[in-house]
């Protein structure tokens, strides 16, 4: 397992050791030691006990976020796609943080194997690229609806360069999304 640092120093692309032959391939998607050790020599804080699995399929186009939990269930996120592909996005909604509204976006697939670590005080969406896109997600803490809260999409305060041309068209989603605030708006949530 290989961590790749992003342009925000919190949030690493995580890149396991995948061996292949002509049966297949084999890689280790998550050790916690190692991920702990990794994190550590890199300077940044361990993630503690995931406690909750996530498991969502989408089809071409879908755009999901952008989503955070507050405290005290705010959630760190470790999330992969093993079908599929999906442009995924970490937004710094950390108050004081020096990189607070900026955003990393990576694409994520079954071919390529990566991962993306985003520690609580990130919100998080993704856009998947193909049909049938598997998105899966363990959380440092469990899903409570009454600390959830979303960002808008496309807030030209964030200015997220999402994809939209290798999906043919505006992208799908569901109506909260679609009526989510604005990144100001939803800082004085926190």
């Amino acid at each position: 397992m290989k961590l790749i640092p992003t342009r925000i120093p919190d949030v690493v692309i995580v890149e396991p050791a995948v061996f292949a032959d002509e049966r297949g391939w084999f890689m280790e998607s998550f050790n916690a030691p190692r991920f702990d050790q990794m994190l550590s020599a890199l300077g940044l804080p361990l993630p503690g006990a995931f406690v909750q699995d996530n498991h969502s399929c989408s089809r071409s186009g879908t755009l999901r976020g952008l989503h955070f939990q507050v405290a005290p269930h705010a959630q760190g996120k470790l999330v992969r796609v093993v079908q599929g592909a999906a442009f995924d996005v970490a937004v710094d909604i950390r108050p004081g943080s020096p990189t607070l509204g900026q955003w990393v976006g990576v694409e994520l697939s079954a071919d390529n194997h990566r991962q993306l670590w985003l520690p609580a005080g990130f919100a998080h969406g993704f856009l998947a690229l193909a049909d049938e896109t598997h998105f899966l997600y363990k959380t440092t803490d469990v899903y409570a609806r009454e600390c959830e809260r979303a960002i808008r999409w496309d807030d030209p305060d964030l200015a997220i360069d999402w994809p939209l041309a290798r999906i043919g068209g505006p992208p799908l989603l569901a109506p909260k999304d679609a009526a989510a605030p604005s990144f100001a708006d939803a800082l004085c949530t926190l």
